[in-house]
């Protein structure tokens, strides 16, 4: 069986309200943890933003085993390579190893969204070039890492006389999210893993022919409210932006750009595209369907305020069923 975690949304909520969900997510029986990375969220409805690296440092002293992974973070523009191999290294110790010796902490990595990596006033790469600058950027991470000193002077990043002393008692699993094909390839090549959002066996079955090894994991978002069309008010209020379709979504710069492209979703599409409200079936077919594709992880994440009242939900009625 697939394991089944709680995917904690930093747009939604501060940093003390995720370091709350996550130690209430491992009591109620969840199994590990995601936590996306941003600098804005998605709509200025959502309303927060918090320093993942701040937050992780508070779930690691308010959880005992659950393994975390971002969810993921663009480690190439907003953050330099080299900061985000001290980032991660520490972050790891933080979190020591599970019980069966697993390392708890991995390292969730893609190719990012103009709204959080344009900020500093870098022009925004064609994804070509971010695949490039990935591909670079998990080089000059593994190499740091190691607790040697790195000199690096390549395409896109440079380092000068750079070395992590204080590094962890495992090297952290990469799993990189991917969406098509060359994309797919480049995780296959540089990733100890695959993940993504949608429940597509095919894209695991492609990562896989291009030689991807390691764990695969899948996200998805559900609204529980005890009121199915309050649920989906909730859902289309915050997440609208799931229906803003392709390269939109890797291209819009601000949150005032995603309400202004979301507009064009109704409340019925959100409807028919998302699982509101409390009815277990469809909560647990949500998460079945990945699992039927193979995904050997999968994160459910409550779109909403409601985080208490969603976990205890799935602690009740829903993890039972899917084990």
């Amino acid at each position: 069986m697939a394991i089944i975690g709680y995917f904690l949304s930093s747009e939604e909520h501060p940093g003390s309200e995720l370091v709350t969900a996550a130690a209430a997510a491992e009591r109620a029986g969840f199994e590990a943890l995601w936590i996306s990375d941003h600098f804005h969220p998605w709509l200025d409805e959502q309303g927060h933003s918090p320093f993942v690296w701040s937050v992780l440092g508070g779930i690691a002293a308010v959880t005992e085993k659950v393994p975390v992974t971002t969810a993921v973070t663009c480690p190439t523009m907003r953050i330099h390579p080299a900061v985000i191999a001290q980032a991660t290294a520490t972050t790891a110790e933080l979190f020591g190893k599970t019980p069966d010796g697993r390392g708890r902490f991995s390292f969730g990595i893609g190719t990012g969204e103009a709204l959080n990596e344009h900020i500093l006033g870098d022009k925004w790469p064609t994804p070509e070039v971010r695949l490039s600058m990935l591909t670079e950027a998990v080089a000059v991470i593994r190499e740091l890492w190691k607790g040697e000193m790195v000199d690096h002077d390549g395409e896109h990043y440079v380092v000068e006389n750079a070395r992590i002393y204080t590094l962890p008692p495992y090297t952290p699993e990469i799993l990189m999210s991917a969406f098509g094909p060359k994309a797919l390839q480049v995780a296959a090549h540089i990733a100890d893993g695959f993940m993504t959002t949608s429940p597509s066996a095919e894209d695991i079955a492609t990562y896989r022919r291009g030689g991807g090894r390691g764990r695969t994991q899948g996200g998805v978002k559900v609204c529980w409210h005890e009121d199915k069309q309050q649920a989906v008010k909730i859902a289309h209020s915050l997440w609208r932006t799931s229906g803003v379709p392709g390269q939109l979504s890797q291209d819009l710069p601000t949150p005032t750009h995603f309400d202004q492209a979301s507009e064009l979703v109704t409340e019925e599409m959100t409807a028919s595209s998302v699982v509101c409200g409390s009815d277990v079936d469809e909560h647990v077919k949500a998460i079945q369907e990945y699992v039927d594709a193979g995904f050997d992880e999968v994160y459910v994440a409550q779109m909403g305020p409601d985080q208490e009242g969603m976990i205890h939900f799935y602690e009740r009625e829903v993890l039972p069923r899917l084990r």
